[in-house]
């Protein structure tokens, strides 16, 4: 039996040290029995550094590496993420715009409150009829007070924070408080055993590195996933156009400006534009689709939504090709992060990906290499359900788009561009709210029924409600409704604001666990 316990990751930034924290967390107790972590990274490779935006799950992944919540904030430029403002998207007018926030309808699970408002609720947003989060962002509030602990929230949230100080912090507490080992080397060699595994790998810097288990983290090249193991790529361009980012880092006017609480996602002619408030800057980028505007033009565009407050910024382009490798893990070796695909960065779904499959990897540890293939089969299986459905959540901001004034969103709207599986959900939700049906029974699910819901609704698609469908939960409906319509007022008056909440943290720390 070959014990698999010397963990090797090829790669650094938000992915590669990401999941070396989740493993090494994970595995702790096998440290004194010869169980390591070790992180191969190149001194001389800068990271992508684009991604700003979480999701909640990173809450409760910081936590149980055993991070301070506090000290995140203090050392990543951090703020808090209510969720998503998309502005532009469904009409293109000035005042077209709705919430995906990350609260869940009030009493989600036990009554449907989408039916309801489909019935009786058109004076006002889904949104705001079902939570409160929405008005909390128009308000520029925090989710939570400096009496509430570290990583609880009085609403739900997530984070925006600064991807290179980010990467820098991780590796602070991987290697100081869970003892990865880090080796700032470049490789050079991939070398393979007769049974096609990956056995070592050779550095420019003369060092040469053993390990049972190999995890790529080496970006769009692919090192060792693509290159070294043959897996192929598969592109899925034909659904999601977007293949060019340009970014561009915004200083605020003064010091005391309003940090925006959510993303704000605009749409453009032939992409959109991503606003994303921290504490010390803007992180602000143009993603759009090279067949259908030039860069030029994707330039003017972003610089015209910037105004005054974009003259003169140096921009950054970043090629994407949407898409994934055809298998995730392969022999040996499992991809994490741009690795093993890349998507543009709508709903902040790559550093969820990145969590979502360290800690599957971490939980489904193989004892030993004779069940790795086994473990294998089992996370190609759940991490192809996962980026598909990612695909299916991110193509239906498109395909509901009313837009016509551009190639990009009448192209977007083409039935043959929409997958199989969303072009049937979308036909059955045409009769059938989503909620808790079988579409949605899956641990492996990222977005619940919930956010399709948000989405469908805010870019006003319809449901047409079968004669009897709201009878039983009537007045369940009407308490969920008033209990939301409190919870919304208390909040309102209790919760500060965003940018004094972030002031008084990095001031004088939040609760301790």
């Amino acid at each position: 039996m070959k014990e698999i316990r010397n963990i090797v990751i090829v790669g650094g930034g938000t992915a590669g040290w990401l999941t070396a924290g989740v493993i090494a967390a994970r595995h702790q107790a096998r440290r004194p029995h010869g169980f390591t972590v070790t992180l191969v990274e190149s001194p001389n490779v800068p990271i992508i550094g684009v991604g700003e935006g979480t999701w909640p799950t990173l809450r409760a992944t910081l936590r149980a590496m055993g991070v301070s919540e506090t000290e995140f904030f203090r050392q990543c430029d951090a703020s808090f993420k209510q969720g998503a403002r998309f502005n532009r998207w469904t009409t293109g007018a000035v005042d077209d715009g709705y919430y995906h926030p990350l609260m869940l309808p009030q009493n989600f699970g036990q009554v449907n409150l989408a039916s309801h408002w489909l019935a009786d609720g058109e004076g006002e947003t889904f949104c705001d009829a079902v939570t409160p989060q929405g008005r909390l962002c128009d308000a520029g509030l925090g989710p939570k007070t400096m009496a509430t602990a570290e990583y609880d929230g009085l609403a739900n949230y997530a984070y925006h924070l600064d991807a290179g100080k980010f990467s820098t912090f991780l590796q602070r507490h991987c290697c100081d408080v869970l003892g990865v080992r880090h080796v700032l080397a470049d490789v050079t060699t991939v070398h393979k055993a007769e049974d096609g595994d990956i056995s070592r790998l050779d550095t420019q810097q003369g060092t040469t590195i053993e390990g049972d288990l190999f995890v790529d983290c080496t970006g769009f090249r692919s090192l060792l996933l693509g290159e070294a193991m043959g897996v192929p790529f598969k592109s899925c361009t034909d659904t999601l156009f977007c293949d060019t980012a340009l970014a561009i880092q915004v200083p605020y006017d003064r010091p005391d400006d309003p940090v925006a609480c959510h993303t704000i996602s605009t749409a453009q002619s032939a992409g959109w534009i991503w606003d994303i408030g921290l504490p010390t800057r803007r992180g602000v980028g143009h993603v759009f689709s090279s067949s259908h505007i030039s860069a030029d033009e994707a330039e003017r565009e972003l610089r015209a939504y910037l105004g005054d407050a974009g003259k003169d910024l140096p921009v950054r382009q970043i090629g994407i090709t949407a898409g994934h490798r055809e298998r995730f893990w392969a022999g040996n070796c499992v991809a994490v992060g741009l690795a093993a695909g890349f998507l543009e960065p709508l709903e902040a779904s790559a550093i969820v990906l990145i969590e979502l499959s360290a800690k599957l990897i971490a939980e489904q540890m193989p004892a030993c290499r004779e069940v790795m293939d086994v473990v294998a089969r089992r996370f190609n299986e759940t991490t192809a359900y996962r980026w598909g459905r990612i695909i299916d959540f991110l193509k239906l901001h498109y395909a509901l788009t009313q837009r016509t004034d551009s190639d990009f969103w009448r192209d977007n709207a083409r039935p043959e561009t929409i997958p199989d599986r969303l072009h049937a959900l979308m036909e059955l939700w045409r009769y059938q709210v989503p909620w808790m049906h079988e579409e949605f029974d899956r641990v492996e699910e990222v977005f619940p029924s919930a956010s399709y819901q948000y989405v469908l609704y805010g870019m006003g698609a319809r449901t047409a409600l079968m004669p009897g469908t709201l009878e039983g939960d009537r007045q369940q409906a009407i308490r969920a409704r008033r209990e939301n319509h409190v919870q919304t007022q208390r909040l309102l008056g209790g919760l500060p604001r965003h940018r004094e909440l972030l002031e008084r943290i990095v001031r004088h720390g939040l609760q301790p666990i």
